[in-house]
């Protein structure tokens, strides 16, 4: 038979003291409440002998506090998501705040699913990169009053919190320098999406070969191939039908790291030979060889932001209010890759 846990009550007929005066005891209150020193250590030191352990969904009933966030991201083993994740994990434990981890894939069902089970266990509030069609479960969060914010991507016509980079400007600034270091039949290979993200990265790359006269080429593959794992078989398949290009930019790094497979599985003299961008760093990218140019997003001060923002929406009484809508800029970090091949070979 299960053991019944130990209760505040249990601890105060124990002791013979009130209930109230326990529980500002265990909630560091002691001194603001004028409890004696001795009777703070008598009460600590006989919880800490029986391990006491609170009870969670009792304490956050009562507060309407949770002390727990959910930080859902499309896929939490992309290189990106996850390194994200961690960061910012170690900026919520030194607020207080303990994070839930979660993947929805891209896929709405999941998504609704995953934030009607965390919103009905009461968390405080919800950092996430949304699928493409749960604009209206976000905006019935917000008019619930519970703090969201949309990082990566956000919904047109939605005032909601977002946190995102500028995409446009980032992609149209990767292709510029490709054309800077002569590149002239430049490839584009991105995700055939609506979201934000993925058309900011497309418009900039087709802003920045359209100033300079040169012809777009673009394959656009759906999610939900990529998911699928036929996402090489696409990228091989540009690849022979476009033989004349010299330099690829690839939208994502698991696009990037596709790429890079098909390469060395049906022709390595490719890595050499074009010119290569990913977006989005990884560490492998700074051992591979050639070395590989890079679009870095600034994670320490997407996280950093992420948790002002929120910190602000727990204080506020209407998280309805302006909402904050930041952009961040981005890093092009130049590596091998998308050199000149005669400097560089």
């Amino acid at each position: 038979m299960k053991k019944k846990p130990v209760s505040i009550r249990d601890i105060a007929e124990e002791l013979k003291t009130s209930v109230t005066t326990v529980s500002f005891v265990l909630n560091g209150k002691a001194k603001e409440k004028h409890i004696s020193k001795e009777l703070t250590k008598k009460v600590l030191d006989y919880a800490k002998l029986i391990n006491y352990r609170p009870n969670q969904i009792a304490q956050s009933l009562r507060t309407g506090k949770s002390k727990i966030l959910v930080f859902m991201v499309e896929d939490i083993s992309n290189n990106f998501f996850s390194k994200l994740a961690r960061i910012f994990e170690d900026i919520a434990y030194d607020k207080g705040y303990k994070v839930i981890f979660c993947s929805n894939d891209n896929d709405d069902e999941k998504s609704n699913e995953l934030i009607n089970l965390f919103n009905f266990r009461q968390v405080d509030g919800f950092i996430i990169v949304p699928s493409p069609g749960i604009k209206d479960t976000v905006e019935n969060l917000i008019n619930d009053n519970i703090p969201v914010i949309l990082l990566d991507r956000f919904f047109e016509g939605l005032d909601c919190n977002s946190v995102v980079i500028d995409n446009e400007q980032a992609s149209f600034d990767a292709t510029l320098h490709l054309i800077d270091n002569k590149f002239k039949n430049i490839g584009f290979i991105t995700t055939a999406s609506d979201q934000t993200q993925m058309q900011g990265r497309l418009s900039g790359y087709e802003k920045a070969v359209n100033e300079n006269g040169l012809k777009s080429n673009t394959l656009q593959i759906p999610y939900n191939e990529i998911y699928k794992g036929k996402g090489k078989e696409y990228v091989k398949n540009f690849l022979d039908q476009h033989a004349d290009l010299d330099a690829v930019f690839f939208a994502t790094n698991y696009l990037a790291q596709s790429g890079l497979e098909v390469f060395k599985e049906n022709n390595p003299r490719l890595i050499y030979d074009l010119g290569i961008i990913a977006f989005d760093d990884n560490d492998m990218f700074k051992i591979y060889d050639p070395t590989i140019t890079s679009v870095s997003q600034p994670l320490v001060e997407i996280s950093t932001t992420l948790m002002e923002i929120m910190l602000s929406l727990l204080k506020k009484k209407d998280v309805t209010e302006i909402p904050h809508k930041i952009m961040l800029k981005t890093e092009l970090i130049i590596r091998e890759s998308s050199l000149r091949k005669q400097l560089y070979i």
